[in-house]
């Protein structure tokens, strides 16, 4: 969005300094905007709104300290400079706010991580046929979007229930793609094959009403309904029809047993609680459909300066900027800041008013202490999973002899396969958690032969060149673990040493035990030490490394199955005059291997999307090596 006009202070006349805070405060228009907050460097630290700019911003200057909350005082030690930016209205310098936040990422506001990690379910209904796919980030289509769930394993057990009970397409492709038969599901009565029949789009489009009830949390709803029609198929004597009417009753009525009501007015709710402890906070939302209890998502907010109701406000602004399916309410365990501002916005992107609303009693106020229960239980377990961590990395501080605790250790591994396609993998941990935003893997470029310690000495120098052995985003390890055992130790040592980085972190190498010599466990070897560690009464630190290890050869296996599939197919379909990328595409999804393509007949390829007789009689030819 474009702001009507931005305040920037022009220096005054003679002078060769810019304004102080108060000469600013005092040109400031008395406007909704939103202002921006810098430090001595010139970086912004904090974007906020306002409907009055000026008040809001003398509040920074004026307050005594003693008056001010946390986030104020600290916020306020550090502001050398300001910027305002004057919107038509409350809700633009929301958006706005938003954008800047985003744009800035500045240190103390409330910033979630991006929602694009969590699966939803996505139905675009502009199809002739509409169909469930999964997808990591929701996009702003037109198509429906379902969730997000909390797990993959959510959402796959989701679709096992709709697949069970409904007839919805069930192939993955967004569109229809015709099949000279139909497949198994359709064998078994799960599919009507819309691919290879003519489906009446009015009976499909009932089917896809179904499942959108399912899924909008309104089974009981549809219970009723195929109840009806299972009554009248009854009456009809159709008893063929009302028997899988039945048997769908009984299912859905399986899976409601499941959830769990909590109210009995059957109103769709969010409800959310915060709950902090001095390092870390817990925003817990449960979501309420239709009165039953459809979901449960917490998100971990490090920033615990700020108080509840700003936190609040924060989380709910991004979370439905996120997932814009808004409930008629939105119960919190305490008011969130601008709370009427929230509801006006929720309403509009409704469509329909919204409420934000703090029960204090009754079956709300319930639903709001169960959130909050919820929340403390979340945060003592993370609590006490960073205490189990510490206490782990702590102990493999001594027990390696390490001169600083280890946070984040990284671990390299390589993979090849008779020297072709050679790559490595590297992963970061810290605080014994993936950091997988950090994983990096690298194609080893100088090496022509299967030589495992030539590839660590190209990806290590490569890691560790730059001036002080920092690759953008990454920082130095504290602990530098090499897959391999002395011999890639002593190479990673060297590369080190001559990159004048010795000693500025620890360096350990790790090999798997040799079975047939009777060794116990898995070898870690240290600089200078001929024997390895010996971790037999301290297994859950040398199951950490090894978790590190396998996690590490993952990442480099699976890049190098990437790597010479893409060679492989490459040589088979992209040396065929003719077959361009997105004929490959086509021909890779309908058939899904280069076998299945070449044992096609011309005239089965000449059918596909895009296709012509010409490059299908191309594509046989060169695939079974004729000439054409």
């Amino acid at each position: 969005m474009k702001p009507q006009s931005e305040t920037r202070q022009p220096k005054a006349e003679g002078e060769n300094q810019a304004p102080g805070p108060a000469d600013k405060i005092a040109r400031t228009p008395k406007s909704p905007g939103v202002y921006l907050m810098k430090n001595a460097e010139g970086k912004v630290i904090y974007v906020g709104k306002a409907a009055n700019l000026k008040n809001r911003i003398r509040s920074y200057f004026s307050e005594a300290s003693s008056r001010m909350d946390a986030k104020t005082g600290v916020l306020v030690k550090h502001i050398a400079d300001f910027e305002t930016v004057v919107t038509a209205s409350e809700t633009e310098a929301l958006i706005l706010e938003s954008n800047l936040i985003k744009r800035y990422r500045p240190r103390y506001n409330v910033i979630l991580k991006d929602d694009k990690r969590y699966p939803s379910l996505r139905m675009d209904l502009s199809e002739a046929y509409p169909n469930l796919t999964v997808v990591r980030k929701p996009k702003k289509d037109g198509a429906l979007y379902f969730g997000p769930y909390a797990s993959a394993g959510a959402v796959k057990q989701t679709l096992k229930m709709i697949h069970r009970v409904f007839k919805l397409r069930k192939c993955r492709s967004p569109q229809v793609k015709p099949r000279s038969r139909p497949c198994l599901n359709y064998q078994i009565g799960a599919c009507l094959a819309p691919c290879c029949f003519h489906v009446d789009q009015q009976e499909y489009g009932k089917i896809v009403h179904e499942v959108r009830m399912f899924l909008q949390g309104r089974t009981p709803d549809l219970i009723r309904r195929i109840r009806a029609e299972m009554k009248e198929a009854a009456d009809s004597q159709d008893y063929e029809t009302a028997a899988q009417l039945r048997d769908k009753v009984y299912a859905l009525e399986k899976t409601l047993e499941k959830q769990v009501a909590v109210t009995t007015d059957f109103v769709d709710r969010d409800v959310f609680a915060v709950e902090r402890s001095p390092e870390k906070a817990v925003v817990m939302l449960l979501k309420v459909r239709n009165g039953y209890l459809q979901g449960m998502r917490d998100f971990l907010i490090k920033d615990v300066i700020s108080e509840d109701a700003e936190i609040l406000g924060a989380v709910i602004r991004q979370y439905y900027e996120q997932n814009p399916a808004v409930p008629a309410e939105v119960l919190t365990y305490t008011p969130p800041r601008d709370r009427e501002l929230y509801a006006r916005w929720l309403s509009k992107m409704r469509g329909r008013k919204a409420v934000i609303h703090t029960p204090v009693r009754g079956e709300k106020r319930r639903l709001v202490e169960m959130a909050a229960q919820n929340a403390r239980q979340r945060l003592q377990a993370l609590t006490e999973e960073e205490n189990s961590a510490a206490r782990l990395l702590g102990g493999l501080e001594k027990r390696l002899g390490l001169d600083r605790y280890p946070r984040r250790i990284e671990c390299v591994d390589n993979s090849g396969l008779s020297g072709t396609d050679l790559v490595a993998g590297l992963v970061v941990f810290e605080d014994g958690v993936p950091k997988k935003s950090l994983y990096r893997h690298y194609r080893i470029q100088g090496v022509s032969a299967q030589d495992d310690y030539a590839c660590m000495r190209e990806v290590l120098f490569r890691r560790f060149s730059s001036g002080t052995g920092e690759e953008k985003d990454m920082s130095l390890p504290d602990l530098l673990m090499v897959d391999g055992g002395k011999g890639q130790l002593n190479i990673a040592l060297a590369v080190l040493d001559e990159l004048g980085l010795s000693g500025r972190f620890g360096v350990i190498g790790i090999a798997k035990k040799d079975e047939a010599k009777g060794e116990p466990e898995d070898k870690i070897y240290l600089p200078g030490r001929a024997n390895p560690v010996n971790f037999q009464q301290h297994t859950g630190q040398l199951h950490l490394l090894q978790r590190i290890r396998d996690e590490a050869h993952r990442r480099a296996v699976s890049f190098h199955r990437k790597r010479r599939s893409s060679r492989s197919l490459h040589s088979a379909l992209d040396d065929i005059a003719g077959i361009g990328p997105r004929r490959k595409a086509v021909l890779l999804q309908h058939y899904g291997s280069i076998e299945a393509i070449a044992a096609a007949p011309v005239e089965e390829l000449a059918g596909l999307s895009g296709m012509t007789r010409k490059a299908a009689q191309s594509i046989h030819s060169g695939l079974s090596g004729d000439k054409p």
